[in-house]
């Protein structure tokens, strides 16, 4: 009889197999983001903004002149070069107003509550009892006040604006950019030769028109009639892209399930035209800070004593052939300079972020 067979003592081992992993699924804002981090310029860009919107936020609450507008000017130091110290004596004002509460200083700021009397402007700091020091780090206007401080409450005034302009451009021309790309006929016809109208009319003009029929040239008129100017760079963008995505399959088989026009639109379409309507803020944002600026120097847009940027760059314009003229006008025009700037790379970032040819490196 046959012996049965021994099996030896270890099996030999398995051939050792690769594991193949697949990558994680990512969605495509993933994408848009790596390539927006990977382009330095347009991250510079956003960083600046962040800080100019900082500022903005924090507002009175970290400026040397916190009073209202930061106006609180002394004729005795006007048109002084950056960076020069004077020595002030303070006298209780009686007749000053409430300081009010945190938040009333954050919106309008903080009413003096003494009265300032120069001095000397020498570098030794002062000793005595109400007698204080104060550099102007960036000099003081033709009307004596801080420099600095009217440099960085303008910001709020430019991010308002430009706030406010781009969701009253975006409003009005995704509202209307969308009825007409999709219905079409005449209703495209109608609506495209408003814009054309529109389009055809100065934007000065039309800040002009706005201002007149309000009887008003305050901040928030300014803010509106930019905003209005601004609706039908939006309005045309939407309307090309949503005439080319009305036949899309996806729409045709919501029409068949019957959904609701409105919903097709506001839900199915637009959602797609996210890309083209951020990159498209970021440049009206630009714009809009630029028209306020020159609204501003013509004397059209935000009056004085508000800190807009546009109005000091005119103040500083007014004393070129001055000392003072030099700085008191480069300092404003640099601020806006940076600012659109800074927009303008941003929107280049972002345009190049949201187009999927593009490569990561």
């Amino acid at each position: 009889m046959a012996a049965a067979p021994t099996l030896p003592d270890s099996l030999p081992a398995a051939p050792d197999t690769a594991v193949v992993v697949p990558p994680p699924a990512r969605t495509p804002g993933y994408y848009v983001r790596q390539r927006l981090w990977a382009n330095r310029p347009a991250l510079a860009g956003l960083v600046f903004i962040g800080l100019c919107a900082l500022v903005a936020l924090l507002g009175y609450w970290i400026l040397p002149d916190n009073s209202p507008n930061a106006n609180n000017g002394l004729v005795q130091l006007q048109k002084q070069p950056p960076g020069f110290v004077a020595s002030l004596r303070q006298v209780p004002d009686p007749n000053a107003d409430s300081p009010g509460n945190a938040l009333q200083v954050w919106l309008h700021g903080r009413p003096p509550q003494v009265k300032d009397e120069v001095i000397s402007t020498s570098q030794r700091p002062a000793t005595t009892g109400n007698t204080i020091t104060r550099r102007y780090w960036l000099g003081t206007d033709k009307a004596g006040r801080d420099e600095l401080s009217r440099l960085l409450l303008g910001t709020r005034i430019s991010l308002g604006i430009g706030l406010v302009a781009v969701l009253i451009s975006l409003v009005i021309g995704v509202a209307v950019g969308a009825v007409a790309g999709y219905f079409g006929g005449w209703v495209d016809s109608l609506l495209l030769g408003l814009m054309t109208v529109v389009w055809s009319i100065p934007g000065i003009m039309l800040v002009i028109g706005i201002s007149l029929a309000l009887d008003s040239k305050g901040v928030w008129v300014s803010f509106v009639a930019v905003g209005l100017t601004m609706w039908v760079d939006v309005a045309r963008v939407v309307r090309g892209q949503v005439l080319g995505l009305r036949s899309a399959t996806f729409i045709e088989a919501g029409r068949v399930l019957g959904l609701p026009t409105s919903r097709l639109i506001f839900v199915h379409l637009l959602p797609n035209l996210r890309g083209p309507l951020i990159v498209l803020a970021t440049s009206n944002f630009a714009a809009a800070i630029l028209l306020e600026a020159g609204l501003s120097f013509l004397g059209l847009g935000v009056q004085p004593p508000a800190p807009s940027w546009g109005l000091m760059v005119k103040e500083g314009y007014d004393l070129l052939g001055t000392e003072a003229g030099l700085w008191l006008t480069l300092l404003p025009g640099l601020a806006i300079s940076l600012l659109v700037l800074s927009f303008n790379v941003l929107g280049n970032g972002l345009r190049d972020a949201f187009d999927p040819k593009t490569q990561l490196t």
